[in-house]
């Protein structure tokens, strides 16, 4: 039975910006199969321009109701995990989110006040995608209703009714 749960570990960037409204910018830039080791705000590297963080570790969570959707991520040519950053207060970023759902990644960003991006899935992480769509997907074949024709000879034959007065 394939997985429906498993950690990943975020990496953030904290970017230098050059405009007069802000000097940085935090962003998720990479996801890691597994969680390390190290401790959440751990330095990874730093440049004149960018220094990365381990930003932690977070459990995404698979429902076989969106096989489908997982399908679209990994035909899309760039399979991604989406990543929400909650401001902590201290000039620092928690992951709030991580999904495999392009879908549920597209609605976490249009909220207010979370910094969500699409990182490129590694791929250990596609194959446990992939494992789990082939176990619980279900192809359900789309049928259009069709509309009830209304009757105009129903709407002829009914009673006269005086303005302002409900029968």
């Amino acid at each position: 039975m394939p997985e429906d749960r498993f950690e990943v570990g975020i990496i953030v960037a904290r970017r230098r910006l050059k405009g007069p409204w802000a000097d940085h910018a935090w962003l998720p830039v990479e996801a890691l199969p597994a969680a390390p080791a190290a401790a959440p705000g751990t330095k990874l590297s730093e440049t004149e321009d960018e220094a990365t963080f381990y930003a932690g570790s977070y459990e995404v969570t698979l429902h076989p109701a969106e096989t489908a959707h997982y399908r679209d991520n990994l035909v899309s040519g760039r399979p991604s995990l989406w990543v929400a950053l909650r401001d902590t207060g201290e000039d620092a970023y928690a992951v709030a989110s991580v999904t495999a759902d392009p879908y549920e990644g597209e609605s976490m960003a249009e909220g207010i006040g979370e910094i969500v991006e699409a990182v490129p899935m590694p791929p250990e992480v596609q194959a446990k995608l992939l494992a789990f769509f082939e176990a619980f997907h279900i192809e359900r074949k789309f049928e259009k209703r069709k509309r009830d024709r209304a009757d105009p000879e129903a709407l002829a034959h009914r009673a006269p009714t005086q303005r302002g007065r409900s029968e």
